[in-house]
């Protein structure tokens, strides 16, 4: 079996890279954060590992840029405490944090800090649409795992929105 592969976009020749993650599926608040979350990430595995460089790279830290993340023990049980990203390493900070539960914490030092919904990869693509959707309205009043228990229940949340304060989905 004879397998030709193209050179992943900005790779360059010769540097024994031949395959790049895919951009990462996430949705960020449009300005300043004004609720528990600003945004939601939804990883296509489970490979803390694998995903973590394309998240963080799409947020933009600098080179030698100090980039911590702070992930539920439960959820990521096989992670790792550091993950090499181009131009850096990444701290991997594990909590038993109710509060951290089906999320993460992204600090890129002095470039920015994000709490994201992290939406689970198997999640099916109409129930994370509407997560990712969810958790970058700035008028989401409510946590990660309050998000993500809404979706496992089948409630649309708009309902529940607004009965908690906030003006629900648009």
């Amino acid at each position: 079996m004879n397998i030709t592969t193209e050179p992943a976009e900005g790779a360059v020749p010769g540097d024994g890279h031949s395959y790049r993650m895919p951009m990462p599926r996430l949705r960020l608040m449009p300005e300043v954060s004004h609720g528990p979350l600003d945004g939601a990430w939804w990883p296509r595995c489970d490979a803390l590992e694998l995903e973590l460089p394309a998240l963080v790279g799409s947020l933009d830290p600098g080179i030698d840029t100090v980039t911590r993340v702070t992930v539920e023990t439960a959820a990521w049980p096989d992670a790792p405490h550091e993950v090499m990203a181009p131009g850096h390493v990444i701290e991997v900070v594990l909590t038993d944090s109710a509060a951290e539960a089906h999320a993460i914490t992204v600090d890129c030092g002095t470039v920015g800090s994000w709490e994201l919904l992290v939406i689970p990869p198997d999640e099916p693509a109409r129930v994370a649409t509407r997560l990712l959707t969810a958790a970058a309205d700035p008028a989401n009043p409510l946590s990660a795992p309050r998000l993500l228990a809404l979706a496992e229940s089948g409630l649309d949340g708009q309902d529940t929105w607004e009965s908690e304060g906030g003006a629900g989905p648009r």
